[in-house]
């Protein structure tokens, strides 16, 4: 009977190359990890920097996405000649801002929008019984709900009949009904903008944007809202603001606090806000009044600052596995010099040069393949771990205080990252061990004999 065929001449070779590979490592151990460290770290760091950065640019891109990619947000501002030329005038009532007209306007300019919603301060205080808050009540309508993302956590919103009634109603922000009520239930329950007792029809869910990109976006937490029908804001309020500080008052006329501009499609958003904003600067020259935010281009250019992050990662990444590629090879030098007389006599039993560089070729690719897996460990525990560390850092009363409130680490491991450095670091090992290889297959066979 004829034996079972068993594996070919080549795959028995180097089947057998590995083993040695294997088993020349793990004679000099230390000296193997120290050699396999340079990739091990260059591995590691492509991956926890690559977590970091894409973890902060899905965060960033959240926060700009929670306000509206196809909203175009216009907000009227006090210029920068007129807040100075106020101060220490109380009596002075300071006009600037959109106006109805403005709004009217837009309204029909913008016929084929998915929606156009109006926001108008009102009040300067919010109060209940002695607890008082810097107002931050708007009048608005219905619509704002789905245009600003807003969800309902208990309650309910705005509706039609609260505007043709003009109802003295409000719906609270999730921070400004913790504070009001800290132990009551604010449904139902009134508070007082000004001397104006509204009733609690609506608490909002926490927005999640009290601080970083959001809250720069719109210049405060939403969090501490307030919203009244726009009817009811137009008429009961008025358009002058007072604001009482320190004994003195100020007076704001504004008629249009915020417009949120909806195009039908991302696609148009860009359009949308040109055409906005040509037409704005024909009644507020120099837009010195009137600001546009567009969270789109935001979005954008958040995607344009991720990918710089990455080619810079990729660089920084690069010369770290180059550092580890040198490394490899120096050591190779030095183990081809050590094992000369070796080399002589695998040559004189019948090795070819093909042989040998092989094996050397098959060490160095056993030691990058073996550094390439401990470096992928080390930087997937790594960003693992700091995405759980960093929240109990922020809990520790001694370090809070150099951790800033707002800030928020949570790395996200690419799965690319880890087979893209893997891959040049087994390549990079390769590529640099190529020239020990050939140095030791041309060592002469008699000359490595000699050698002790």
């Amino acid at each position: 009977t004829t034996p079972p065929p068993g594996p070919s001449p080549t795959v028995t070779f180097f089947i057998e190359m590995i083993r040695l590979g294997l088993g020349n490592l793990w004679l000099h151990k230390l000296r193997s990890f120290l050699t396999a460290l340079g990739i091990i770290l260059g591995i590691a760091a492509v991956i926890v920097m690559v977590a970091i950065g894409e973890g902060q640019k899905r965060d960033a891109l959240e926060r700009v996405e929670r306000l509206g990619a196809k909203n175009i947000i216009i907000r009227s501002q006090m210029p920068p000649e007129q807040a100075e030329s106020s101060g220490g005038q109380s009596a002075r009532i300071s006009r600037y801002g959109l106006t109805r007209t403005d709004f009217r306007i837009l309204e029909e300019q913008f016929a084929g929008a998915e929606h156009i919603v109006p926001l108008q301060a009102v009040g300067g205080q919010v109060l209940k019984d002695e607890r008082r808050l810097t107002s931050q009540a708007f009048g608005t309508v219905p619509e704002m709900l789905e245009v600003a993302r807003l969800g309902i956590d208990r309650g309910r919103y705005l509706s039609e009949p609260d505007l043709e009634e003009r109802a003295s109603v409000a719906v609270l922000g999730s921070e400004i009904a913790r504070q009001l009520f800290p132990f009551d239930d604010p449904l139902g329950s009134t508070i007082r903008v000004d001397d104006k007792v509204l009733r609690v029809v609506g608490i909002l869910k926490p927005v999640g944007l009290s601080g970083g990109a959001g809250s720069a976006l719109v210049g405060r937490d939403l969090n501490f809202d307030v919203h009244v029908p726009i009817t009811t804001a137009r008429e009961v309020f008025g358009d002058v603001i007072i604001r009482r500080s320190g004994g003195s008052s100020s007076f704001t006329h504004v008629e249009v606090s915020e417009v949120y501009l909806a195009a039908p499609t991302r696609d148009e958003v860009l359009l949308y806000a040109a055409l906005a904003e040509r037409l704005l600067e024909t009644r507020h020259p120099e837009m010195r009044d009137v600001s546009m935010i567009v969270p789109f281009e935001l979005l954008e250019n958040a995607r344009r600052t991720a990918i710089a992050y990455t080619v810079v990662t990729a660089i920084v990444a690069g010369i770290a596995l180059l550092v580890g590629g040198i490394g490899i090879m120096n050591i190779m030098l030095a183990t081809v010099t050590e094992r000369t007389r070796e080399i002589g006599i695998r040559r004189a039993l019948g090795a070819t040069r093909e042989h040998i560089s092989r094996q050397f070729l098959i060490e160095t690719g056993v030691l990058c393949v073996l550094g390439g897996l401990m470096g992928v460990a080390t930087g997937v525990g790594l960003s693992t771990g700091l995405g759980v560390i960093i929240p109990q850092l922020k809990q520790t009363p001694w370090l809070a205080q150099f951790i800033s409130a707002d800030f928020t680490l949570t790395p996200r491991v690419t799965m690319w990252s880890i087979l893209v450095s893997f891959s040049i670091a087994c390549a990079v090992g390769l590529i640099f061990g190529i020239y020990p290889a050939v140095k030791a297959s041309r060592q002469d066979p008699i000359v490595a004999l000699r050698r002790d």
